[in-house]
């Protein structure tokens, strides 16, 4: 008998669109010839899994089923493809656990440490990873900039702590332009973390889980047409995403032995995707994403494709190994 897998999509944040593209690739790739797959769109207010000719079957939340054709469907599986809130927070995570089904991301604690920028970066420096240097703030705290501005100079670039896709993102070049850039991250998160500029190569690196052993996938060098790699350059073209990446032979083992290492220092599981800016020849780290973009135009299937690792042979082992460690 078929596993039965929600692969759940959607979410609560601005990067909802991301993810049903997301998840609606992964419904292409994983194998029906292993799986019964299901997709599970979950927003704000309706949790439903989408049947054919466009049919809703509400989702129970007491259990995670559906009840289709008479019958009550539970999942022995859920394949999360929800980018920020609630499945890249641990939120998500927690509730699955609690009702004891088995999902292919990081565990709760692991995915709320990596969401929040400022508490992933302060814990990985205590391991002597390099990093920006950062201001934080909370909402309705007074905005000090000679403070801000003296601890990370110009330019620099004002995020929303807890956000993914670049939204909530400026970089700042003048100090009359920290105030509204601060307002603006604060539209997506009421927490918002300042970097100090790093001036560098920037690339990513898949981190995945295969075949019984963690791997670093080929590295891709980012090349933005706009000022960093926003939204427009993430995914309507602006960008030159070039696997291999053009770093010399030492520097691509460093920054995958270093996105390994921090793989394993922050027990995630799955598979993840570590940023770094190499600069004044060293990799600084500026986050990983523990359910990083996986539609076509995304960089982790890009460069499994790179490594030689067909999609589905990638998903199918995700999904048996989940389903063996529950």
């Amino acid at each position: 008998m078929k596993s039965k897998v929600a692969v759940v999509m959607g979410g609560y944040s601005s990067e909802y669109e991301i993810s049903l593209k997301s998840g609606n690739f992964i419904c292409q790739e994983l194998d029906q010839s292993k799986f019964d797959i299901y997709r599970a769109h979950i927003f704000k207010n309706n949790w439903y899994v989408m049947g054919e000719q466009g049919k809703k079957y509400p989702i129970d939340k007491s259990d995670f089923s559906i009840r289709m054709d008479g019958q009550k469907i539970n999942f022995d599986c859920v394949f999360n493809m929800i980018h920020g809130n609630p499945g890249e927070n641990g939120l998500l995570q927690g509730y699955l656990e609690t009702i004891e089904i088995p999902q292919t991301a990081s565990n709760f604690y692991a995915s709320a440490l990596t969401f929040n920028k400022r508490d992933c970066i302060s814990v990985l420096k205590d391991y002597g990873i390099l990093a920006a240097e950062n201001y934080f703030l909370h909402k309705g705290d007074p905005i000090d900039e000679d403070a801000i501005l003296k601890k990370v100079g110009l330019p620099c670039f004002v995020k929303a702590n807890r956000s993914g896709s670049s939204f909530g993102i400026s970089k700042v070049k003048t100090k009359a332009a920290l105030k509204p850039a601060i307002q603006h991250s604060f539209d997506e998160d009421d927490e918002v973390i300042i970097e100090s500029f790093l001036e560098g190569t920037e690339v990513d690196v898949g981190v995945i889980q295969y075949q019984g052993k963690t791997q670093a996938l080929p590295v891709t060098e980012i090349v933005s047409e706009n000022e960093f790699f926003d939204y427009e350059a993430k995914y309507l073209g602006k960008s030159q995403e070039i696997t291999p990446a053009r770093i010399t032979p030492e520097q691509t083992r460093e920054v995958q032995e270093l996105s390994i290492r921090i793989f394993n220092l922050l027990r995630l599981n799955g598979f993840a995707r570590a940023e770094f800016i190499y600069h004044k020849g060293k990799p600084h780290f500026l986050e990983i994403n523990t359910c990083p973009g996986m539609s076509p135009a995304s960089i982790v299937p890009k460069q499994l494709q790179a490594a030689g690792i067909a999609y589905m042979d990638f998903f199918t082992d995700l999904v048996y190994r989940t389903l063996q460690n529950s």
